[in-house]
Order: C-alpha cells, then sequence, then structure tokens
C-alpha cells in the first residue's frame, strides 16, 4: 500500500514539474477596438464568439484589465516594454512618412527580446506600429525573428490593401480595393449592394497573416516559440469577406454606409462588425486546434486581449460602427480616446491546460505592463526583467495562488483634449481637458482643467457621479500619485503635467 501511495505521488511530482522541462511556448492575440462587451463570454448577445469562448471556460477570464492607452500605438508600446504610459516612450499615435509610426529607440528592451534572449523563435503577424522598417523601431530589430502584415497603422485601415510586408520585403497582393476615405459617387444608390464591389478584394490581409502564424507554428514546434499577434480585427475598415458576412447578412435591421464618416462605404455594417468578429474567432478556434494537433496543448499558454476600447460616445458612427447597438463597450462610459472604463477595461482570457483552472474568473487589477514580468516568471526566467519596469507578475494569481492587490494603475495621454487616471481599489480618479483647444486670436488661453473627478466603480461602474467633494483624503493620494508618476518626455510634450514636475 506504501509503495503504491509513493508511485502515486511520484506520478503526480512529474506532471507537476514536467512544463518546467519544456519552457511554455507563448501566442499572444491582440485584436484592435475590440470593445469589453464583443465577446459572448463577457456578455454580448448578438455576436458569436465559440472559440473565445471556450478558450475562457477552459481558462481564465479577467473582468478587470486595462489596456496600456486609449489608442493603439501607446497602448502597444506600454504592453512591449512594461512601463506605463507616464515612463513609456511611445504616449500617442504619430505617423511618420512615408509610411509607419514614431519609433522606439533601438536600446528598447521589449518582451520579444526577452523571449529571444531565452531561447524562443519569435514572430508577429499583424500589425506591429512601433517605427517603419528601416528605423530603429522595426520589429526585425525589436526582437522579432519573423515578421508578416502591416507595419503602419494607416495602411491597416484597408483589410484588401495592396501590399503587405513579409520581413522586410514587400509583396503585391491582388486586391484594387481604394484607401480610406471614400463615398459612394453622387447619385449611386446606397441600398445597391453592387455598388460597394469596388471595396471588396480578392486576398484579406487577416486570412493571410493567420496562415503564416499557422506556418511558422508548424515549423517551431520542436522549440518553444513566442507567437505575437496584432490582430487588425474589429478596426475599420468594415470589410469582410462575403461567406462572413452571409452569416449576419439580414439577420437585424441593418442600413447602409455610404460613406462621409471616414474609412470605406459598406451596405450592411453591422453585418460586417459581427462578420469580422466571428471571422477572427474562427481563425482563433484554428489556432487551438493547431497546437493541440502537434501535441503542444498542454505547454502552450494563449492570451487574448484588446488594445483598447471600442468606438464609442464622440466616435458613434464613425466608418459606419454602430457600438451602441451591439453593446460594444459592455455598459461602461464612452470608448476609444478616453480614459473612462470603456476606453480601457479590454476582454482578456488566459488560456494554460493543465496549469491555469478551467472557467475561473478573476477581478484582480491588472494592465499591459504587468505581461512582461508575468510572463517571464511563468517561463521561469523572471530574473531578466529590467528593475524599472512597472509591471507587476500575476503569474501566481493565474496558477491559483494568493497574491495582493495591485497598489494603483496609472494612465496618461496627452490627446483627445489631454487626460489622466488613476485607479486604487474601487477608487478611480480622472483628469481631462488638461490640454484645452488652441485659443482663438484675441482670447486668453484657455488653463487646464486640473479637477480631480472621483469615481466609486463598487457602486458606479458607468462613472457617472464624481464624488471627489466626499472624499478629498482619497483624491489627495490619487493627486500625489498622478504628480509623481509622470515623467516629461520630449517627443510626447504633456505642458501642464510636465509643469508639475519642475
Amino acid at each position: 500500500m506504501k509503495r503504491m501511495w509513493l508511485l502515486h505521488l511520484g506520478l503526480l511530482l512529474a506532471t507537476a514539474s514536467s512544463p518546467l522541462a519544456a519552457p511554455p511556448n507563448v501566442i499572444f492575440i491582440l485584436a484592435d477596438d475590440l470593445g469589453y462587451g464583443d465577446l459572448g463570454c463577457y456578455g454580448q448577445q448578438i455576436i458569436r464568439t465559440p472559440n473565445l469562448d471556450r478558450m475562457a471556460a477552459e481558462g481564465m477570464r479577467f473582468t478587470q484589465h486595462y489596456a496600456g492607452s486609449p489608442v493603439c500605438a501607446p497602448s502597444r508600446c506600454v504592453l512591449m516594454t512594461g512601463k506605463h504610459p507616464g515612463h513609456a516612450f511611445i504616449r500617442n499615435n504619430r505617423s511618420v512618412q512615408p509610411e509607419g509610426q514614431y519609433p522606439i529607440p533601438a536600446e528598447t528592451v521589449t518582451l520579444a527580446k526577452l523571449f529571444k534572449r531565452q531561447g524562443y523563435a519569435t514572430a508577429a503577424f499583424g500589425k506591429w506600429g512601433l517605427g517603419p522598417m528601416d528605423s530603429t523601431g522595426s520589429p526585425l530589430k525589436q526582437g522579432i525573428d519573423r515578421f508578416f502584415g502591416y507595419n503602419c497603422q494607416g495602411k491597416a485601415h484597408n483589410l484588401f490593401p495592396p501590399s503587405l510586408w513579409d520581413n522586410d520585403k514587400v509583396i503585391t497582393l491582388d486586391n484594387d480595393v481604394p484607401h480610406p476615405p471614400q463615398k459612394l459617387p453622387d447619385g449611386a444608390d446606397p441600398n445597391d449592394p453592387a455598388n460597394y464591389k469596388r471595396f471588396l478584394g480578392k486576398q484579406y490581409a487577416p486570412d493571410l497573416y493567420m496562415e503564416q502564424a499557422r506556418r511558422f507554428i508548424r515549423e517551431h514546434k520542436d522549440k518553444p516559440f513566442f507567437v505575437y499577434l496584432p490582430t487588425i480585427i474589429p478596426h475599420l475598415a468594415l470589410q469582410v469577406p462575403e461567406d462572413s458576412l452571409a452569416e449576419y447578412r439580414g439577420k437585424f435591421p441593418d442600413l447602409p454606409y455610404p460613406g462621409g464618416r471616414g474609412y470605406l462605404p459598406h451596405f450592411a455594417p453591422r453585418a460586417a462588425y459581427a462578420a469580422m468578429i466571428t471571422r477572427m474567432d474562427r481563425e482563433i478556434g484554428s489556432l487551438l486546434a493547431l497546437v493541440k494537433q502537434l501535441g503542444l496543448d498542454e505547454n502552450t499558454i494563449f492570451v487574448f486581449s484588446s488594445d483598447n476600447g471600442p468606438l464609442n460616445g464622440a466616435h458613434q458612427g464613425h466608418g459606419g460602427t454602430d457600438a451602441v447597438f451591439f453593446n460594444s463597450a459592455g455598459g461602461l462610459r464612452d470608448g476609444k480616446g478616453t480614459v473612462y472604463e470603456g476606453g480601457l477595461r479590454v476582454p482578456c482570457i488566459v488560456r494554460w491546460q493543465g496549469r491555469i483552472a478551467a472557467g475561473t474568473t478573476c477581478g484582480r487589477v491588472t494592465g499591459f505592463e504587468d505581461w512582461m514580468p508575468t510572463l517571464m516568471e511563468l517561463i521561469g526566467a523572471s530574473g531578466i526583467v529590467p528593475k524599472d519596469v512597472d509591471g507587476i507578475s500575476f503569474a501566481p494569481t493565474l496558477l491559483g495562488k494568493p497574491q495582493e492587490a495591485r497598489p494603483f494603475l496609472y494612465r496618461e495621454f496627452p490627446a483627445y483634449g489631454g487626460q489622466q487616471c488613476v485607479r486604487i481599489g474601487y477608487w478611480k480618479g480622472v483628469r481631462k481637458d488638461l490640454m484645452p483647444a488652441r485659443r482663438a486670436k484675441g482670447k486668453k488661453p484657455a488653463q487646464p482643467n486640473m479637477h480631480i473627478a472621483l469615481y466609486n466603480l463598487k457602486e458606479d461602474l458607468a462613472e457617472t457621479k464624481d464624488v471627489s467633494a466626499e472624499h478629498p483624503d482619497v483624491v489627495a493620494q490619487i493627486e500625489r500619485i498622478m504628480r509623481e508618476q509622470h515623467t516629461p518626455s520630449e517627443e510626447f510634450p504633456f505642458p501642464a503635467l510636465d509643469a508639475l514636475v519642475k
């Protein structure tokens, strides 16, 4: 009996330690402008996402996960560098000519570089957006071995593009779709689908880079790999192949979008938005199936999240989107471009078969800056994380161990009027209008609004009631954090905040 017990114990120990013998693979999928409420597992009632719902049922679903910024490039910089927006290099979207975004410096320590240092094969498929191919910010200079997709955010506004990047080479695609923005010609019937044919190409970029991702996984199945999948779904323009559109067309009221509010026209914009997300979900399902087929399921960590919230509030209707119809923000206030919950709180699902308990929901406050230390701890490489990162590993939480709550979470954004926020427990302080619009000739310049609105997210998730007057002690604590966590940036000045640290 004792011998059988010892044998059973040995098997348990071997099972528990087996992932350490082979470092886990990591597949990190990042959606683009996907709202907190756009997935079935987060309450979506119309758009079908069966594979992501299954991923949540087989892993951990986070309810308080925060993107790095309310817009694309700075959010991705936080993810890649582990530094929050008050310390990160990129703090706003900024295009450079002839193609690309303002580049991160050569010496930047990125998540990809750390994986590469640990012997991982690294790849990115989708949209990079942290520097042109001939710059210091090129993915191929920032730890990525294999790249396929868009380098530039602007080019990614067309999902049937004329070309894509294949490592450092441009490849031509069989597409002849005009680049946004476009409108239907005067006199064209907006209700006739035939008038929209010119906005549909032959080669759908998301299909192409997802196939490249599957090929990379097959080719590197025998060594650890890090696959970063920053897909452009469901960012505008509204474009999707006909077979996916057919799943939703005619299923609900849907007025045509003839153009005029950016991007490309579409005769069934609601159906197109839903179809884009369901097609993305289908491709994620193919990744799950491939990893299982290759025998890598129990040694692969899947992560899914979104770079910021949906087009909502002031963006409602932009490019034909209808976030209100789908409840894309999930009841949260506002959306992309703001530091309210709808702009920053995003879906987050983590699945690791046999290591992360299935069907768990986590309310821990976490952010994009936390991924660098978290993933390094999960692969057994905590010691190589730079000491100056702002991220806090939540690997213990993922593995079912107790962990202290995050002391605070900080965000700033020097655009859309200038904004700043701090989350402490269920308290959230928000400043906006920190960069007033340029004054009219002959008038005194407007002054920044330094008022901190305070919201109790436990009682007021929609951030409707400012209770700052009732809790001056909390406001004072938040004001101190706001002042201490901002460092001035020559590249992205924020005058109202810069003045506080001089």
